[in-house]
């Protein structure tokens, strides 16, 4: 071989060794996890003076917390949206006031740093331990950077258990940079599984990924506690609630009460249109009997005063808003109810719009700690739930009230398009929406014994609610021939006169035994009915044979 040609190939071979060790250097190396550390400055995010980052269970929040010293002070409005939403801020007395099932306690704010409430910047903080005191969350304190991970989810969790001590990293994949380092044998709470990672926890704040082949199977982990809050208890009747609200409107009015219940059987309760609002003091009319007590409970009826936001004019909003207002409201209706030796009190404050709901919501906390002081039942109106009545919270209403009650009708109403008071579907649905937040041993559904004569007259609808013996008198006055209509449970009639088209779909014997049957296929406490006056006199044995 020229001797010329045998290095040129010996550079040929070594270029190709180079090559080669290159290529398989770069292809070790992109299998190699890194070992670069996250920036944790970076990760947390910017922090002012005083600042710490905010995580709650699984989400890092924009929001901070406040170090000032060895206190840790977190945003009111974190709080009563992650953790307990019982605090609540009256603003005119600068203070928190928390209702426990036996008390109201209050905490003053402060300017600065070093009581439980710290008002700064005009914002509320609540300090740490005074969430502790009546929260159940583990709270995690780090610094450099300061930051605060509290877990307060522990019933139910999806988690996967670390097999070996394994990194967790920002981003899904081993070239990302590692967050921190977990133990073999750690809990980590499952965020979203992936192809071959899996987003996860760590209860010290920590959000990131993990490779799925180093942690175990998916598991519902259910974290043992030992934090001891104190518990409601609730007044409840043995037997189901069969109720009736009867519509008083003047102090004469309550002596006709035994021609009103003469013919009627089977009811247990009884709720008297005695109280509304007169103005946004929180003063009450009041037209309660004792006498008219007295004589249901001879009849075996228990009483349980009504108390309405009906009055034009006066803003539910500014009443209950307001502490001094509302606590007024609390104590004229406490010794109403004791002076004429009610039962219970049931409060019916409708079309409550959204930014009255935490208002409407503390005043049943506080009313709740009256009542109990004083035996007496409390329960509680509610419309069908809707997206739109969503800050009712159905659910807090649970925890704090004795009895939830469903005001399962109005489905159409005045001023809507003609059709049923309330087809049996959408009691239903009704029913099974209310029973994702209340426990059903304290839910009442409550029947219509109204309906609507509906008149369309050349595209304009009208209407009017009649009880059920006119809407009877109607159908045969008017010769008006009904049909079974299994879309509604209802019997439906329509008829033509005077260049108008009537509907009415039928609340009788047939649409109420399918309505009140509800109450037991979901073992609800019972059912009400609206009102006394609209019914016939058959249709009380049928609730009663229909509710056992």
């Amino acid at each position: 071989m020229n001797k010329k040609i045998k290095p040129a190939i010996a550079v040929i071979v070594l270029i190709f060794l180079v090559a080669m060790i290159g290529l398989l250097s770069h292809v070790i190396m992109k299998r190699i996890p890194t070992k670069e550390k996250m920036d944790l400055n970076e990760y947390y995010g910017e922090l002012g003076d005083g600042e710490a980052a905010l995580v709650l269970g699984t989400e890092l929040l924009d929001a901070k917390a406040l170090v000032a010293g060895e206190r840790v002070y977190l945003p009111l409005d974190v709080v009563n949206t992650y953790l307990n939403q019982r605090y609540y801020w009256d603003a005119a007395n600068k203070q928190i006031l928390y209702a426990t099932p036996s008390e109201v306690i209050s905490a003053a704010a402060a300017s600065e740093a070093g009581d439980q409430v710290w008002l700064r910047d005009d914002r509320v903080y609540l300090n740490l331990s005074y969430v502790q005191q009546y929260t159940d969350i583990d709270a995690y304190i780090y610094k450099d950077p300061y930051r605060v991970a509290i877990q307060y989810q522990f019933d139910k969790i999806k988690t996967v258990k670390a097999e070996k001590n394994i990194a967790v990293r920002y981003r899904g994949g081993i070239k990302s940079s590692i967050l921190t380092e977990v133990k073999k044998g750690t809990e980590l709470r499952l965020l979203e599984e992936l192809e071959d990672w899996d987003q996860v926890a760590t209860d010290d704040g920590y959000i990131g990924y993990v490779e799925k082949k180093k942690v175990g199977k998916v598991e519902e982990t259910i974290f043992e506690r030992n934090f001891q809050g104190e518990e409601y208890t609730y007044i409840t009747m043995d037997d189901p609630v069969n109720m009736v609200w009867h519509q008083v409107t003047s102090t004469d009015a309550n002596a006709y009460l035994e021609d009103a219940i003469a013919n009627m059987t089977g009811v247990n309760v009884i709720s008297p249109t005695w109280f509304c609002l007169t103005d946004t003091a929180g003063n009450i009319s009041n037209i309660a009997s004792a006498d008219y007590v007295a004589k249901a409970h001879e009849k075996g009826l228990k009483v349980w005063g009504l108390i309405d936001n009906f009055t034009q004019d006066v803003s539910t909003m500014e009443t209950l808003s307001n502490t001094a207002s509302r606590q007024n409201l609390i104590t004229q209706l406490i010794q109403a109810a004791v002076n004429v030796g009610l039962d219970g009190i049931n409060v019916d404050f409708e079309s409550l719009s959204e930014d009255v709901g935490i208002h409407f919501l503390e005043f049943l906390r506080e009313l709740s700690v009256e009542c109990h002081k004083n035996n007496l039942v409390l329960s509680v109106d509610n419309p069908v739930p809707e997206d739109f009545t969503s800050h009712y919270d159905r659910a807090e209403q649970g925890r704090v009230v004795d009895y939830v009650i469903i005001m399962g009708y109005d489905e159409h109403y005045s001023g809507s398009d003609a059709g049923s008071v309330a087809s049996l579907p959408w009691v239903e649905q009704g029913i099974q929406d209310t029973l994702e937040e209340v426990p059903a041993d304290r839910v009442i559904n409550a029947v219509p014994f109204y309906t609507r004569l509906w008149k369309t007259t050349g595209g304009a609808v009208t209407s009017e609610a009649i009880g059920m013996d006119q809407a009877q008198q109607v159908i045969s006055e008017k010769n008006v021939e009904t049909y079974w209509d299994k879309n509604t449970s209802q019997n439906y009639g329509t008829y033509e006169e005077d260049n108008s088209t009537y509907q009415i779909w039928l609340e009788d014997a047939e649409s109420i035994a399918a309505k009140v049957k509800l109450a037991s296929k979901y073992k609800l406490a019972g059912v009400a009915a609206w009102k006394l006056g609209f019914e016939n006199s058959g249709i009380w044995q049928v609730i009663t044979d229909n509710l056992q």
